[in-house]
């Protein structure tokens, strides 16, 4: 079992049922999936780049990613209908708990001037997006094996939704659940 998880489950499920009087264990937000995207729109015609840049995040990963396709032409940004423009890899399960332990423990940490996720970086339903300009601070890729340095946008969705029609009203609960379950996590996430 992944450290994280287990952290999740001996410390989270009660520190957040307490914090917010959630009395069924079943209601306590939990991460349901972590989505990584890279954008290759600029470099989508030079194959080799692509190519190395999907083999990169399959490491980073643990699985092979998935070429996105343009749903419309631009001609300002000359992209044409179905041209690749980028790729995705959907983590969910021990995979998606290895690689959120190892953005918390290693990635972040190496980062230049980190200091801290800022709490607006999370949508009004508790979900955390993250841009990452260099993926080469993640354990995975080498310095020696680098060739090209691509940046990574992170998503963290968490089930930490507010319901439409709350009886309370409170707008944004759905947010402050997501910040309170990442933090116990071990996200860095600033103080507000």
């Amino acid at each position: 079992m992944s450290r994280l998880l287990e952290q999740y489950r001996k410390k989270v499920i009660p520190a957040l049922q307490k914090e917010f009087g959630i009395k069924n264990v079943m209601a306590v937000p939990k991460v349901e999936k972590v989505v990584v995207n890279v954008g290759i729109g600029k470099i989508a015609k030079e194959d080799k780049v692509v190519e190395r840049i999907a083999k990169d995040l399959a490491k980073l990963t643990g699985q092979k990613p998935v070429f996105r396709k343009a749903k419309r032409s631009i001609a300002s940004f000359k992209v044409r209908e179905g041209v690749n423009i980028g790729l995705m890899a959907t983590l969910r399960g021990k995979r998606m708990y290895d690689f959120m332990d190892r953005l918390i423990s290693i990635a972040l940490p190496r980062s230049k001037d980190f200091r801290g996720i800022d709490t607006k970086n999370f949508d009004k339903n508790g979900n955390l997006n993250l841009g990452i300009r260099e993926s080469s601070i993640f354990p995975e890729i080498t310095y020696e094996t680098l060739k090209d340095v691509f940046s990574l946008e992170v998503t963290v969705v968490t089930t930490a939704k507010d319901p439409a029609k709350s009886p309370l009203g409170d707008r944004g609960a759905g947010k402050q659940k997501g910040i309170a379950l990442l933090r116990l996590m071990g996200f860095p996430i600033k103080k507000m």
